[in-house]
């Protein structure tokens, strides 16, 4: 059953049945690219990139009048070739600073690898939600995620805002139920021999 109450975001991690199996990586701060390369080949593809309006909830994080303009970055990451994380990521139209070029040069380069090796980033709270067909970013987190007929109910998600000098991005990525097969997949260092 799903409650009023999941529309929301959430600063802190509820302990579900169906949150349980990601606990490990929504809580991680590191870097999500370098989590996957530990499992496998990572690899970007860029689904979407330009300008769009913000809907009142990513314009509200980041402490936007609603349904301004920004720049939005939709990609799937990849870990051997099977797509296990879509991120979606907004950049604020003004101000323009470093943020905006790199964003618009950043190609299929991970995002998460830029703002882990910058040491000008900062990383504010995590926040966390099971996302639904009632969030506006469902269809797309699904199209992303190409789990062909197995579409779940809903999907794990974490969104944290990265600053660096006046401007901000918010970064949501919605997890898909392969990146778990990784974790089955995955023995310990001592098992796996050379």
């Amino acid at each position: 059953m799903i409650h009023g109450d999941s529309l929301r975001w959430r600063q802190s991690l509820l302990r579900t049945a169906e949150n349980a199996p990601f606990l490990h990586w929504l809580r991680d701060r590191g870097s999500l690219t370098a989590r996957i390369e530990e499992r496998g080949r990572f690899a970007v593809r860029v689904l979407r990139q330009g300008l769009q309006r913000t809907t009142p909830d990513e314009a509200s994080a980041l402490g936007l009048p609603c349904g301004v303009h920004a720049w939005v970055r939709e990609v799937a990451l990849s870990c051997d070739d099977r797509i296990v994380v879509f991120a979606h990521t907004v950049l604020p139209y003004r101000p323009r600073g470093p943020l905006t070029l790199w964003l618009a040069r950043l190609g299929s380069r991970s995002l998460g690898a830029l703002l882990f090796a910058h040491v000008g980033f900062t990383r504010g709270p995590m926040a966390f939600k099971r996302i639904d067909r009632r969030d506006a970013l469902f269809s797309s987190a699904i199209g992303g995620l190409q789990l062909g007929d197995r579409v779940p109910v809903a999907l794990c998600a974490r969104r944290s805002r990265f600053g660096f000098g006046a401007q901000s991005v918010l970064v949501t990525e919605v997890f898909s139920p392969t990146l778990l097969q990784f974790d089955r997949c995955r023995a310990p260092a001592a098992v796996r021999g050379n």
